[in-house]
């Protein structure tokens, strides 16, 4: 099966699992497990922050991130395309008691202007507006990137209301390797951010929440409110180490691939659109002739998996485990379909 449904679906190489089994581990709830700290250690200054946390998933970093920035009551801002509310749960609501503001930006990327015109006034009738969400990159948005300079004339309008500002990086390296920024920008820019290790780094498992000393002892905190503690998990950290010294450049691979993918199905009958295809998603979207599901279906029958994303919307995410030669047998396929 050539498996397409998202990147979070790789296997540890040979060598990640070799920097695995020979990892130094303690237990990472008394702040023991050496490898798990080196890990925190480099990713906090590969972006410039103080300190980080390593947790299960990036729903958790992300979700500790609104626990410790707001409370019961707060209001958080974001693009109605943000994982943070559309794939985590409900997890604003239940783990924090906090409302959503919904933005409608450009493929989940929204401007200062829109947050400035969504901040509530200070009003017992309203919500306190406390926090704002960016995703980079924006998943429902085909992989979108942001571009810095609008990150920063948001976190201006945060400064000048108190807000504070959290990333939801799962894909951030997907965008660096894209854009060129300088990690360390981002680290400048948000309050608190949220790495994910098991998407295009091709990690099993693993997130890491950086912030200030002072951020990441409140979200220690909270990691054990929610279970979070993992003991003696410098085996996985060490996954994330080997993959930040190895996986990153190896990003434009996929990129390519997506593009190409993109192009492909630009120019089938069966496609109205494709959204712009920046890194290593493809989301497109069906006319009439056949719903997503089908399609999908259609797929299955040549070994290849896709993910539904709506009526007519389908996903496909390339990763380390998608070859060239997956490349050709995907497009084949595609040529194939009668639809």
């Amino acid at each position: 099966m050539i498996d397409l449904r998202s990147d979070t679906i790789t296997r540890p190489t040979s060598a990640m699992l070799t920097a695995m089994q020979a990892a130094q581990v303690g237990d990472d709830v008394f702040k023991e497990d050496p490898t798990i700290i080196q890990l925190e250690t480099s990713l906090a200054d590969r972006l410039g922050m103080e300190a980080g946390l390593y947790c299960p998933s990036g729903t958790m970093t992300n979700q500790i991130a609104i626990r410790v920035h707001v409370s019961p009551g707060d209001e958080v801002i974001c693009d109605h395309l943000s994982h943070v509310y559309n794939y985590e749960g409900g997890g604003i609501a239940a783990n924090s008691g906090a409302s959503v503001r919904l933005l409608n930006g450009d493929r989940g990327r929204f401007t200062a202007a829109d947050v400035s015109a969504n901040i509530n006034p200070d009003d017992e009738h309203f919500p306190i507006s406390r926090l704002v969400v960016a995703e980079n990159t924006c998943n429902k948005g085909g992989g979108s990137c942001w571009d810095l300079e609008q990150l920063k004339a948001i976190e201006a309008v945060c400064r000048q209301h108190g807000l504070a500002f959290h990333l939801d990086g799962a894909r951030l390296f997907n965008a660096l390797v894209r854009t060129g920024d300088n990690p360390l920008d981002f680290g400048a820019t948000f309050d608190s951010i949220s790495i994910c290790l098991s998407k295009g780094l091709g990690c099993p498992v693993g997130s890491v929440l950086l912030g200030s000393s002072e951020f990441i002892a409140r979200a220690r905190r909270v990691r054990k409110l929610m279970g979070g503690g993992m003991r003696q998990a410098g085996y996985l950290a060490a996954a994330g180490i080997y993959a930040l010294g190895n996986n990153i450049e190896r990003l434009a691979e996929d990129h390519r691939r997506a593009a190409d993918l993109g192009e492909i199905l630009a120019n089938c009958h069966y496609v109205n659109k494709v959204l712009p295809v920046e890194t290593n998603i493809v989301i497109f979207e069906l006319n009439q002739s056949v719903t997503a599901s089908d399609f999908v279906s259609r797929l299955e029958a040549d070994d290849i998996a896709a993910i539904d994303m709506g009526i007519n919307l389908v996903r496909m995410v390339t990763h380390l485990d998608f070859s060239d030669d997956d490349l050709e047998k995907v497009k084949q396929a595609i040529r194939r379909l009668d639809i």
